[in-house]
């Protein structure tokens, strides 16, 4: 059970690394071009973070989280996106109930851009001051960030530092066990797929930039402030979920308590974790719950999505989870009396 967490919690937690990476790198090579694409209108944050959420799986949500990090999109627009997402469930929901589950993600994501403007609207008129962006993210002119000549390339690769031969040991330990199935997913799926080209990229990132973004942004920034933090995080609520749902039968509960399953889909759906939601998926593709009570659940919930950012800020993660079950509950009700 451990060892099945354990490496559950190390492969979300390299993605997310790579991810913050990639942003951050890709941010600072364009001169934060990357920055101001993303805040060229809170209307198309909101549409690209709502879409990504929206893909089957957690990766959408994890980019979510990393953009957010980053200072490139805001608030409302993670908050849009955790309501988009649908988890791992995505892909049973799919495969068990195709026309429906599509029907699912597209409300998901037509209702989450309006509510992302809500979410926003809320924190200005409240005064909440939301988590900023990290504080090393900046761009100096004066910086060399990254090297393309070739004798600088073959600088980096003859003169290794200690910190450039970890990272690329450690990413390259990682491509070889996705190829051959030791972590992630075990088939060639689209997921395999774009994780190996995620970490290819986070290569070749290690490779080219300089010694001094190495250790300043990657190294002193990125691994040792956020990285061990995602995965203790990740480690712990995993377990914690595993413990609960083997001393705690959700399903059990749910089918001894019929009038209450509306909100007991909301309030599953606040757990971390994909698991959970599960449960409603298989008990709607058995016709014993309407389809409001799926989408409710599946609205509150976000997979593993919420992980990372409990890491980086856990009173913005607990603010999120409380509107989006209030959003929830509020559009599920209305589903529910319609007869859906």
């Amino acid at each position: 059970m451990v060892y099945g967490i354990l490496k559950h919690a190390l492969m979300i937690t390299v993605f997310v690394f790579v991810m913050m990476l990639i942003v951050d790198f890709l941010d600072m090579l364009s001169k934060k071009s990357l920055t101001r694409l993303m805040k060229g209108g809170t209307w198309r944050q909101y549409t690209v973070a709502s879409f990504l959420g929206a893909t089957p799986g957690c990766l959408g949500a994890f980019m979510d989280v990393s953009l957010y990090v980053h200072g490139l999109i805001s608030f409302g627009a993670l908050t849009g996106a955790m309501i988009a997402t649908s988890g791992d469930e995505a892909f049973v929901m799919l495969a068990t109930f195709p026309g429906t589950a599509l029907l699912l993600f597209g409300l998901l994501f037509l209702v989450s851009v309006p509510f992302a403007w809500v979410a926003d609207r809320i924190v200005r008129e409240t005064g909440y001051v939301a988590c900023e962006s990290c504080v090393l993210h900046e761009y100096h002119a004066e910086e060399e960030i990254h090297r393309f000549n070739w004798k600088s390339l073959l600088e980096n690769l003859t003169r290794v530092s200690a910190a450039r031969h970890i990272l690329l040991v450690a990413l390259g330990f990682f491509v070889a066990a996705i190829c051959l199935g030791i972590a992630g997913p075990q088939s060639w799926d689209w997921q395999r797929v774009t994780l190996l080209i995620l970490l290819f990229l986070a290569l070749a990132a290690v490779f080219m930039v300089s010694d001094h973004y190495l250790k300043e942004h990657i190294w002193s920034h990125i691994i040792k402030n956020h990285v061990w933090k995602v995965f203790l995080w990740t480690f712990f609520a995993l377990l914690v979920v595993h413990l609960g749902l083997k001393y705690w039968n959700i399903r059990s509960l749910i089918s001894q308590n019929i009038p209450w399953m509306f909100f007991l889909g909301a309030l599953v759906g606040i757990i971390p974790e994909s698991g959970p939601h599960l449960v409603f998926v298989m008990l709607f593709a058995e016709g014993v719950i309407p389809f409001s009570v799926l989408f409710t659940s599946s609205f509150v919930q976000d997979g593993h999505g919420m992980l990372p950012l409990l890491s980086y800020t856990v009173k913005d993660s607990l603010l999120i989870k409380i509107m989006n079950l209030g959003f929830g509950l509020g559009v599920g009700t209305i589903l529910y009396a319609i007869g859906l």
